[in-house]
């Protein structure tokens, strides 16, 4: 038995640039972070005695005789891109839930990758994690996906991430007194929105306007660098990265239309008059979770006014993808 647990992922800045379409022509860089929510994946090879070759448990419960009979999209990619005959048990828990904006598709393909590669006997580098699953979901899967999230989640933690022209990338940690950190991660705030979606539609609207939005995605990509001044500076201002938060969200809802609604905007606005600086919808957009920045003292009004939303206290984590359990020849 196999048990890998790989973190969800908050994007502050930068968001779009990671696009290999944008990237590949201009270079791009987000900030990010991952949190203290998990995506847990264990597979155990399963004994011939079944009827099925392969089980493969989430929210639904799938047996085959054939990795092509897999409906799973990322479990059957990875199986066929894997080589996987021999028969295996995969089973799927998150903490939140998918369909949400914290990259959780992008955790359960590095989170698989990294089980079976434990499962038979490998150990594999992050760097070579997240470029495996950037394969798996970008040529392999075609979906409009960029390349943030594979990143954030293998490798864990707070970082600044830099994608070059080359297609090649730099995962820059971000170093800060513990006092600062705290103050930032005790400042957010992050709401459930109810809304699922599929990220790979919204993506696809903003991929297509890219060329269209070009000083839209130059001034966001700018932020990362005012974000991390801000960071920098003295604690006072540390509301300045909310404030940044909110500019960023008016700049991105420009991308595309289906990245907010009236739903969201209500929310949003709500959230402002409450006592919040700024904040956005994480991910693609469309729905999922909100992030909010908001100064300690405005926190219980701000909850008070969004009681109908799911509040997820969190904490930064700084592990990424790891291997939980290793027992690869079962559990005795």
């Amino acid at each position: 038995m196999i048990i890998s647990r790989t973190p969800f992922r908050i994007s502050f800045f930068g968001g779009g640039t990671d696009y290999p379409a944008w990237f590949r022509e201009n270079g791009g860089v987000v900030l990010a972070t991952t949190i203290d929510k998990y995506c847990y994946i264990s597979c155990r090879y399963l004994p011939p005695f079944f009827e099925h070759k392969y089980r493969v448990v989430y929210s639904k419960i799938e047996n085959a005789l054939e990795i092509s009979q897999i409906e799973h999209p990322a479990a059957k990619a990875v199986l066929e891109w894997l080589k996987c005959n021999r028969g295996l048990e995969i089973h799927h828990d998150g903490d939140l839930p998918a369909r949400s904006g914290l990259g959780s598709s992008s955790s359960f393909t590095v989170g698989l990758i990294n089980a079976i590669m434990a499962l038979n006997g490998r150990y594999i580098s992050k760097e070579e994690l997240a470029n495996n699953a950037i394969h798996i979901e970008q040529d392999v899967l075609k979906e409009n996906v960029g390349s943030q999230d594979q990143i954030s989640v293998a490798h864990g933690g707070f970082n600044r991430i830099e994608f070059k022209r080359d297609n090649t990338y730099d995962v820059v940690p971000v170093v800060l007194p513990k006092s600062k950190l705290e103050m930032l991660e005790g400042s957010l705030m992050l709401f459930f929105t109810g809304i699922s979606r599929f990220s790979s539609e919204v993506a696809k609207t903003q991929i297509e306007n890219l060329k269209k939005r070009e000083p839209e995605l130059r001034r966001m990509e700018e932020m990362v660098g005012e974000a991390l001044s801000i960071l920098n500076g003295g604690e006072n201002s540390l509301d300045d990265f909310g404030r940044l938060l909110d500019e960023a969200w008016r700049y991105k809802k420009s991308l595309s239309d289906k990245i907010s609604n009236l739903t969201i905007d209500q929310i949003y606005e709500k959230a402002l008059k409450s006592g919040a600086l700024g904040g956005k919808i994480l991910g693609a957009g469309g729905g999922g979770f909100l992030l909010l920045y908001v100064p300690l003292e405005n926190q219980q009004q701000v909850k008070s006014q969004l009681t109908h939303l799911v509040h997820v206290p969190f904490h930064f984590e700084n592990t990424g993808s790891r291997i939980v359990l290793y027992h690869p020849n079962g559990l005795s």
